[in-house]
């Protein structure tokens, strides 16, 4: 995806997933709950932290797929898979809402994986230090597949929750 990334623009969840331990494939469940300030409940990366939800666009797992990879939503550890949004443009600080009342804030796009994962190891590659995306629950909520997410305010690349860079 390459098109402009704009306010009022449009995509959907298509896989809500929870895993009740970190480096694993996640699995997808018909609804999740977001907690305040904490992530997703019961899953294993909610918390006092600046990644208390993880996103990834379909399109980036329908990619793996191209490359002969046997997966599917979940399986690179994100809790939210989404269509329709180019995620990994939108700039850190960015609010999106998703489903009637839960409200996200951007706050890192990809991250660094020091180790491979078990997720690298089971599906071959990792599109989620690249493509993933990360936010902070700012009103919490519940979300199942065929919510609607919606970019209500375009972030200007800083988010109060994410700590400095590495060396700062």
């Amino acid at each position: 995806m390459s098109h402009t990334i704009a306010v009022g623009q449009r995509g959907s969840v298509v896989s809500v997933n929870i895993a009740d331990r970190k480096g694993v494939r996640k699995t997808p469940t018909g609804s999740v709950n977001l907690i305040f300030d904490r992530g997703v409940d019961g899953d294993a990366h909610a918390g006092d932290w600046h990644r208390q939800v993880s996103l990834l666009a379909q399109e980036s797992v329908d990619k793996m797929v191209e490359k002969g990879l046997d997966v599917t939503a979940g399986d690179f550890g994100e809790n939210l898979t989404t269509k329709g949004l180019d995620l990994p443009a939108l700039p850190v600080g960015t609010k999106i809402t998703i489903g009637d009342d839960v409200l996200l804030e951007i706050s890192q796009i990809g991250k660094i994986c020091h180790t491979r994962c078990a997720i690298y190891y089971q599906a071959g590659d990792c599109v989620m230090p690249k493509e993933g995306i990360f936010g902070v629950v700012l009103q919490p909520g519940q979300i199942e597949p065929g919510d609607e997410v919606v970019i209500v305010e375009l972030g200007d690349g800083t988010c109060d929750r994410t700590p400095p860079p590495e060396g700062e």
